[in-house]
């Protein structure tokens, strides 16, 4: 199908408004052609007015005029995808841009666009079926190495309908673009398969029997969160905070020493400074499920704040579309979304160009359905081989301010499993990480028993509220048993709940772990001390804390672990 050609007749901001003749479709991808220099400006159809059509461009409209041409195929916003997606830095066009760097130099320039994959690598294909055999769309073909994992080579998920493999190419290297399958259906007709395959972002990607409800848990070895506030595989969480409360820490830390196969970062709409942090700090990362970088197994999106509002949608779209595809393969994938404030921002600055009636504080009415359609995309699903994949998406949101009654914060509310509120105070007082117990909850079951966390929140509730008539009435207006409890509290807080990123036992702890020092906090929680002053309570608890936190940073099992766990238990005889 050729390309619709039309003239620009209004340019406001990121959104161009073009006149075309031809019949075009909706979100379709076209480009903006400059007439003093013959660069192309990508853009996206996002409405449609008789012979008009309004596009957002993900580029700067600067040095376009009103007369210039348009170009709009008849392809949708796509990605491509195929073996040599790890490991990759890409924009939210899915350019690389360690490729756009070596062309462009220090600044980007418009109109660049690179090829996502290398087209001239070969890779070491091993065949999973033979001629003759039946095939459907998402279906396992062969694999090649990448990494530490066997990527699979899939049946383009748009195939319809059941095939057989006319042909297939036996073990050998092939380049990503070689075909290696012949299909033939039940009418005679054949298509041709390669290694890579384009899929439109904004669709989600079939190619799997069945989606299953999310049970098992995504182990964080953060104990807050495993604990308290568990995430499972194949589910969603969002995690909402004030500025420099601890979202990117805590991103890092759970990228690392989650037990989950792929990592995939969107950098949405963030702080250029931020951004580059994270693009540091990520490739020198030892990955301790592998002992190699943990760069191997994490694919970054990146779009700064200083990039157009246009490509700030894209490149949420990009990231989950790209762990569609490794879920296909029976992996399970974790999407780090940072931030959808910034995305929703993105929307609602669109929104008010295209004149629609706004909703609450300017955002489009229809933010809650985009923002539901983004994390209904995560899901635990079962393949035609029987194995299992998943992806578990996780949005930073940063509303102003701290305020969680803020739209985006309760739109995402409204379809999260688990929400893990950061508290600014506790930032404040250095109680890493700083999840407010009292404000976050799941819905997901963990591998604790909910009994024994209700008798946790009981406490941490009962013993806030004793603080908080500590500030009024003072230490000397409070009983001893409310003191007690008020000590339990912080016990509970500053041993169980806190964790240092820094120390090299402490910031991951099993699963295992996990339970058999919850076991004894629960103990000490339930237990009745007969102490008879608050002094005598004060340093009780003072060193009961401090044999805690040395009990934390002992490894598992020790001797010393073991010996500092003899110390707590004969303290409460």
């Amino acid at each position: 199908m050729a390309n619709s050609v039309g003239k620009i007749v209004a340019i406001y901001g990121n959104m161009v408004t073009a006149e075309v003749n031809d019949v075009v479709t909706q979100n379709a991808v076209a480009y903006c052609c400059k007439r003093r220099d013959g660069v192309k400006l990508k853009a996206e159809i996002i409405r449609l007015r008789g012979k008009r059509v309004d596009m957002q461009v993900f580029e700067s409209t600067r040095g376009l005029v009103i007369g210039d041409t348009v170009e709009i195929t008849p392809d949708l916003l796509s990605v491509k995808l195929g073996p040599g997606l790890l490991a990759q830095i890409y924009d939210g066009l899915q350019n690389p841009l360690p490729k756009l760097a070596q062309s462009c130099g220090f600044f980007l320039q418009a109109g660049v666009y690179e090829e996502p994959l290398d087209m001239a690598k070969k890779w070491e294909f091993t065949p999973l079926c033979k001629p003759g055999d039946s095939v459907c769309a998402a279906y396992h073909l062969g694999w090649v190495p990448e990494g530490i994992f066997q990527h699979k080579i899939l049946v383009p998920p748009y195939v319809v309908g059941t095939w057989k493999i006319k042909e297939i190419v036996g073990t050998g290297q092939y380049c990503i673009d070689e075909k290696i399958a012949t299909l033939v259906n039940a009418q005679g007709q054949e298509i041709f398969v390669s290694m890579t395959f384009s899929w439109p972002v904004k669709l989600p990607m079939p190619g799997y029997a069945e989606r299953l409800l999310p049970e098992q848990p995504l182990i964080t070895q953060q104990r807050i969160i495993d604990s308290m506030f568990p995430v499972c595989q194949g589910g969603t969480y969002c995690i909402p905070g004030p500025f420099g409360a601890g979202k990117t820490v805590m991103q890092q830390i759970t990228s690392r020493y989650a037990l989950i196969d792929i990592v995939i970062i969107a950098a949405c709409g963030e702080r250029a400074g931020e951004v580059v942090e994270t693009l540091r700090e990520f490739p020198e990362l030892e990955d301790p499920k592998t002992g190699k970088k943990l760069m191997e197994r994490t694919i970054i999106i990146c779009n700064t704040s200083s990039m157009p509002v246009a490509a700030r949608e894209s490149s949420v779209y990009t990231a989950v579309t790209l762990a569609e595809y490794y879920r296909l393969m029976g992996l399970n994938v974790l999407l780090l979304a940072d931030s959808t404030s910034r995305w929703a921002q993105a929307l609602r600055e669109m929104s008010g160009r295209l004149e629609e009636i706004p909703g609450e504080e300017a955002f489009p009415a229809y933010l809650e359905s985009v923002i539901a359609n983004f994390y209904e995309r995560a899901a635990l699903v079962k393949l035609y081989n029987g194995s299992l994949g998943s992806i578990t998406i996780g949005g930073t949101v940063s509303p102003a301010g701290g305020n969680f009654e803020e739209p985006v914060t309760q739109a995402t509310l409204k379809v999260v499993g688990a929400f893990h509120g950061l508290s600014r105070a506790r930032s404040d007082a250095r109680r890493f990480p700083s999840i407010d117990p009292l404000e976050s909850w799941s819905k997901y079951q963990g591998a604790v028993l909910p009994d024994q966390i209700q008798i946790a929140q009981n406490v941490l509730r009962r013993g806030h509220e004793i603080a908080q008539m500590m500030t009024v009435v003072g230490e000397e207006g409070t009983g001893i048993q409310d003191f007690i409890m008020y000590l339990k509290m912080e016990f509970f807080d500053r041993v169980y709940l806190q964790q240092n990123a820094f120390h090299e036992v402490d910031r991951a702890c099993s699963l295992e772990r996990q339970n058999h020092v919850l076991s004894l906090m629960l103990e000490i929680l339930e237990h009745e001390f007969s102490i008879k002053t608050k002094d005598e309570a004060r340093q009780f608890f003072f060193q009961l804390q401090s044999l805690g936190l040395n009990w934390n940073e002992s490894p598992w099992q020790s001797a010393s672990f073991q010996e500092i766990e003899s110390k707590i238990r004969k303290l409460l005889l």
